[in-house]
């Protein structure tokens, strides 16, 4: 299974978050609401979860 990657750097963000989470997709679903709800102050939902979903990429092989 490919890992997938959240990537903090990608949205424009108050603080300047340089956050990566790289892991299986629902490990990196979970953590990455947890951190937009702990650090950016969304709201965790399942609109969240799908919009985070959708934003994964592929994690890249070391070259």
């Amino acid at each position: 299974m490919t890992r997938k990657v959240a990537d903090c750097r990608r949205f424009p963000s108050e603080t300047d978050c340089s956050l990566t989470i790289t892991g299986e997709e629902d490990e990196v679903i979970r953590a990455a609401a947890e951190h937009a709800v702990s650090v950016h102050q969304h709201q965790d939902s399942p609109a969240l979860r799908e919009q985070i979903r959708e934003t994964l990429e592929d994690e890249k092989a070391n070259a």
